[in-house]
């Protein structure tokens, strides 16, 4: 984190402390948070004293702020980019008090989701629907070790196969249906007399 500006440290310290109290604001014993608080504080300034070639207690000086909570005044670390036309941006570490709220209510952020898209085989799955027969429902998946076992030399390939193949794929999505008749045994083949 050391190559990274004044703000985004202190932000994402006080994001991740924030996080934690916030969650166990219910909790009785919430005052034993204060040493997580002093560990991750001197992290923080050990980190920025590391960035400027300083020292912790410079660092302290320079970024000790006084904020007004419900509970009274509190002192916090905090750093401010302005910016022209604009409110100024606020990173912030501390300044919540370590006090038991009984009406404290959890507010999980809705996930977004992952920043990449889904993967192939997990559309398919989503999309329900048998890639041999085109029926939806409760889909199954069929797998294979290589696209090399798919091809064997002098018979013929049966349809899942064919269509494995045709996508270039190691596994198929199918139905209950069709998922049985591809691990049926293949019939003997009658002796001749």
């Amino acid at each position: 984190m050391v190559n990274e500006d004044d703000y985004s440290i202190v932000g994402r310290f006080g994001a991740e402390y924030r996080g934690i109290v916030q969650y166990y604001l219910l909790a009785s014993d919430v005052f034993r948070l204060h040493r997580l608080r002093w560990v991750m504080e001197t992290s923080m300034l050990k980190t920025l004293a590391a960035k400027h070639r300083s020292t912790v207690t410079k660092m302290a000086a320079r970024h000790k702020a006084k904020i007004d909570t419900p509970h009274g005044p509190r002192t916090c670390f905090e750093v401010r980019v302005e910016r022209a036309g604009r409110k100024p941006l606020v990173a912030r570490f501390g300044g919540i008090p370590l006090k038991r709220q009984k009406t404290a209510a959890v507010t999980d952020r809705l996930s977004t989701g992952p920043l990449y898209p889904n993967k192939e085989l997990v559309r398919r799955l989503r999309k329900g629907q048998c890639e041999l027969c085109g029926r939806t429902g409760n889909a199954e998946v069929h797998h294979v070790r290589t696209l090399a076992d798919l091809t064997r030399p002098g018979q013929p390939q049966p349809a899942w196969a064919q269509a494995m193949a045709k996508m270039r794929r190691k596994s198929l999505v199918t139905c209950g249906d069709c998922h049985d008749l591809i691990h049926r045994p293949e019939p003997a083949l009658p002796l001749a007399q």
